[in-house]
């Protein structure tokens, strides 16, 4: 071979380690992506670079496979559903102790299906691996949360806390917590038709 030839075939080679390194980093990114959901680009936002955020969000792969996390019994799953549905009713007579009561509920939850719950953002890590697509609901809800605890959020933003710890609640359940009524409960005349029989 001629020194010619030499250089072309190494050169080929190199190109071809290079497509293939970046055909299997595009696959990890994608793969990550598709996991995380929305929790991707938010840690990609908050880490120096996105190399950074895959590396934190692989270990929190590797951190959430040493979890011994449990799928709730039915039981317990309508006891949780009992308890949502209470707490909603609640939330018109007192709408700031309801937020609270609502963080507790689903930090109870959380507990109960094997995750930690000591750090808030401990936490939200271990999460991000199955309920990535709720936890912004769960970040904007204990935001509200906090600020209800210092007296500086509106009925509206008590709301909309019920709305976001909801979200996240309804995930980790794996139903929504209240069921919707049938169509012939959301009826106008049902309530009077059930009264005069």
């Amino acid at each position: 071979m001629s020194p010619t030839q030499i250089f072309v075939t190494i050169l080929v080679i190199l190109v071809v380690v290079a497509l293939a390194a970046a055909v299997v980093v595009a696959g990890r990114r994608r793969a990550l992506r598709q996991r995380f959901g929305p929790e991707y680009d938010h840690v990609v936002a908050e880490q120096d670079s996105r190399s950074a955020a895959e590396r934190e969000l692989r270990d929190r792969e590797r951190r959430h496979a040493e979890l011994r996390l449990v799928p709730l019994d039915p039981d317990s799953r309508a006891r949780y559903a009992d308890a949502w549905e209470e707490l909603q009713v609640r939330f018109i007579d007192s709408p700031a102790e309801t937020v609270s009561q609502a963080d507790e509920l689903v930090t109870r939850l959380v507990a109960e299906r094997g995750y930690p719950t000591g750090d808030f953002p401990d936490q939200i890590a271990h999460l991000s691996v199955e309920h990535g697509r709720t936890l912004s609901h769960y970040r904007d809800a204990h935001e509200i949360h906090l600020r209800n605890a210092r007296g500086e959020a509106s009925t509206e933003d008590l709301r909309q806390a019920v709305v976001h710890y909801r979200a996240l609640f309804a995930d980790l359940l794996g139903a929504e917590p209240v069921a919707a009524p049938t169509p012939e409960q959301r009826r106008p005349d049902a309530a009077h038709d059930a009264t005069n029989r």
